[in-house]
């Protein structure tokens, strides 16, 4: 369950960012093995910058720490959560960790954005 907090973190962050108006974030672990597998991103032919899904999602491996410990960690899953996310859902409430997008400017520097609007008139007329 942690990783899909996590994984929900990394895509409103990569919305937030501006590189795409839908994104799809997968994360896959092997038993045994810190670091994931497997990264994949796919912005479903809506990105907004010329920041392809590989270099996306080599960028998320740079700016979110995606082993176990790093998800508790990130979203500070070890303090006692349960009783707030048991009423009324547990997504789109400001108050839990992977719903922030703190990891904007991380993003954008590693895909060496420095205007997104910018970049998305690059790549309207390319």
């Amino acid at each position: 369950r942690s990783a899909a907090y996590m994984t929900r973190y990394v895509a409103k962050n990569v919305g937030a960012a501006g590189l795409a108006q839908r994104a799809t974030v997968s994360v896959a672990y092997a038993i045994g093995i810190a670091e994931p597998v497997s990264v994949y991103i796919d912005f479903h032919g809506t990105a907004l910058t010329s920041a392809d899904e590989n270099a996306t999602a080599a960028a998320i491996r740079k700016v979110f720490n995606l082993t176990p410990k790093g998800i508790i960690e990130t979203l500070k899953l070890r303090r006692p959560i349960y009783k707030a996310t048991a009423a009324y859902g547990h997504f789109g409430r400001s108050e839990f960790a992977w719903e922030q997008t703190d990891k904007v400017q991380e993003l954008r520097s590693a895909l060496n954005i420095k205007n997104p609007a910018k970049a998305v008139r690059e790549l309207a007329t390319a």
